[in-house]
Order: C-alpha cells, then sequence, then structure tokens
C-alpha cells in the first residue's frame, strides 16, 4: 500500500526559523518542501520557492493555488509593527489568507503548525509566573498568538487536519535580515567593540545581567516542530520548546567575550537601537577590510530585538517537561549553541 508524500509548506522560509525548519526538513530525506516568502530562495533537490505578499489575499489565493499536494504547514511568518495592537491585524490575516488559500485546493492536508512564543505568557509584558507552562491562564489582549491559535482551533474543527502550536523561547540561528536575531545582534555588537578598542560590556538592565533565562537553538525548534506535526498524540496540543538549561548573562557575557578576544567591563545600560544607528560606516569598513561576505547593515542589525531581550529584568524561562512526557527529549547546551552559532557566523564570513 503506498504512503501518502509528504509535502511541507513552510510559510517565512527565509527567517531564522523557517530557514532550518526547511534544511531540517531536506536532511530527513522523505519530504518535499515548498518554501513561501516575500523574497523568494534558491532551489535545490526537493526544494522549491513561492514569493507571495502574504498580506494580499487575492495574490496568496493566486500563489497558492497549485499547491495541490501539501500535507503539512509549517507557519512561521511575522510582520513586525511598533506596537502590541498594531502587531495583530497583519500577523492574523496573513495565516487567515494562508489557511484560506490553502485548505480549498489541498485535498490532503494533515496538520498546520503553528509557531508562537512567550508572548503567549505575557513574558512580553513584564514579571510572569516561572516556568511558565503551556495550562497556563491567559492575559488581557492584545496578543496575537493567541488570536491566531484561536483561528486554527475553530477552522479545523470538524475538517481532517489538526493543529499544533509551538512555543520557543530566544531563538538563536543564522538568518540575516531578520528583526528578531539575538545571536547576531551579538555578534556584531562583539565586533563593534573590538573594531574601537572598547570591552564588551553588557548593555542591558542593571537587573537583566542577573536574571534567569533560557533561548531556544534553531536547530533543535526545528527538530521539536516536526516531531510534534507528524506525532498524532500533538493534535491539538501546545508545547514549549526550550534548550533544557538556564543561564545567566552575568556568566555567559564572559564566555561570549572570551569567543571574540575581548575583555568585559561593567554593564552600562543603553539602547543598542539608538547607540549603533551611525555604526553603518563603521560596518562597511570591517567588511571592506577582511573580505567579509558583502551584507549591508541592515541585514546584520536587530537592535530593538537585542534592546528588548537585553531589557528583561525578570526570570524568563518556560517548563518544558510537556514535550518530554509526550515523547520529545532532545536537548541542547546553550553555552555551546551560542559558540556553534558564532563559528558558523565566522565560516560563512558574516563577520571576521
Amino acid at each position: 500500500m503506498s504512503t501518502q508524500p509528504k509535502v511541507a509548506l513552510v510559510v517565512g522560509a527565509n527567517g531564522v526559523i523557517g530557514g532550518s525548519l526547511v534544511e531540517h526538513l531536506l536532511e530527513l530525506g522523505d519530504w518535499q518542501v515548498i518554501g513561501l516568502s516575500r523574497r523568494g530562495g534558491t532551489e535545490a533537490d526537493r526544494l522549491r520557492h513561492v514569493r507571495v505578499d502574504l498580506l494580499d489575499a487575492e495574490d496568496t489565493r493566486t500563489r497558492l493555488a497549485e499547491l495541490t499536494d501539501v500535507t503539512h504547514v509549517f507557519y512561521a511568518a511575522y510582520q513586525d509593527r511598533p506596537t502590541w495592537a498594531e502587531l495583530v491585524p497583519p500577523n492574523l490575516a496573513m495565516l487567515v489568507n494562508v489557511i484560506d488559500a490553502i485548505e480549498p485546493v489541498a485535498e490532503g492536508l494533515v496538520h498546520v503548525s503553528l509557531m508562537q512564543g512567550y508572548k503567549v505568557y505575557g513574558a512580553h509584558l513584564g514579571p510572569f509566573a516561572t516556568p511558565a507552562r503551556e495550562t497556563d491562564a491567559g492575559h488581557m489582549p492584545p496578543e496575537f498568538n493567541v488570536d491566531q491559535q484561536q483561528f486554527l482551533e475553530r477552522r479545523s474543527g470538524g475538517r481532517t487536519w489538526s493543529w499544533s502550536a509551538i512555543r520557543p523561547s530566544v531563538v538563536a540561528g543564522v538568518a540575516l535580515g531578520n528583526p528578531m536575531n539575538l545571536a547576531i545582534a551579538i555578534a556584531v555588537y562583539a565586533t563593534m567593540s573590538k573594531e574601537l578598542g572598547l570591552p564588551l560590556r553588557f548593555p542591558g538592565r542593571p537587573g537583566a545581567y542577573d536574571s534567569l533565562l533560557e533561548t531556544t537553538d534553531a536547530g533543535l525548534l526545528a527538530r521539536a516542530t516536526v516531531w510534534a506535526a507528524t506525532d498524532p498524540r500533538c493534535a491539538g496540543e501546545a508545547f514549549n520548546i526550550g534548550n533544557g538549561d538556564l543561564f545567566r548573562w552575568s556568566e555567559m557575557w564572559p564566555k561570549i567575550a572570551r569567543f571574540f578576544d575581548l575583555d568585559t567591563a561593567p554593564p552600562l545600560p543603553m539602547s543598542l537601537t539608538t547607540i549603533m544607528a551611525d555604526k553603518e560606516p563603521l560596518w562597511d569598513s570591517v567588511v571592506r577590510r577582511n573580505g567579509l561576505a558583502a551584507h549591508s547593515y541592515a541585514e546584520v542589525s536587530s537592535w530593538p530585538f537585542a534592546d528588548a531581550v537585553f531589557s528583561w529584568d525578570y526570570d524568563m524561562f518556560g517548563d518544558g517537561s510537556k514535550a518530554r512526557r509526550y515523547g520529545f527529549h532532545e536537548y541542547v547546551q546553550t553555552e555551546q549553541m551560542f559558540m556553534d552559532v558564532f563559528t558558523e557566523l565566522r565560516d560563512r564570513r558574516i563577520i571576521p
């Protein structure tokens, strides 16, 4: 008896999360992969890309009309906006447009995977109950992560496809032009510090230096996401996915400094968005002198996101035991994760 081919539609394929999902699915060997993004991408065996404006419902329907063989949707798209309320309409609309377009044509649709985050728990608003659990009470809206999940819950009722929600902490990986990429922000900040002959100072709030945090390796996240999308037990469930260990910047920061051959100095609170705004000429000089890959300063800048992470002067971590109870047991050591990402950035000539 033949088995239905597995065809993944990765929405937001050029981001740090979507890119890692594409890589993992291709490595598994038994998936066809279609990447959706505004920019498109390089095609390969079992991989093709579709350029689409997901905020345009008609364009989305037109571009997805021929994707009749999709079995799994991995939704990891994101549109940034200046306020929490402004985030809701575009991010909900993109998901709705994708489902409205793909559901009528993909008769073999099995599962929709939704990428969320700890905003579900109100982590972005201030101190919240830790470790955060998937059963924790909700908080006052607006919050697009919640609206997206509620949409999938309603839409999947009576359908033949199911959904799952994945909730990582801060995701670390290698992707350019992404507004939420902490590892690249740290690497570029360290590179600039070294260029100016300065020690590596922690730029966040004083309390943030000693708070307990966790991160999520992009590769680990990809493996967990595919696991949840293909294990029937995970249908209709949400899962926190972290590396499995906790850290404080006060112990991690000196280790990061050593990787870049930098000294440290006492933390000094400052807005990277403000202080790094005039550093494009310096970056361009570093690129030319070191023969780096020709990436613009905008492509390697994630300063607002870094400022947000470094402002967390309260504990930021979730309870990952539910995923383990359901069968996902992988973990990543966070210190090694940072060093591996920095090493890859060097190998790819993104930093010197």
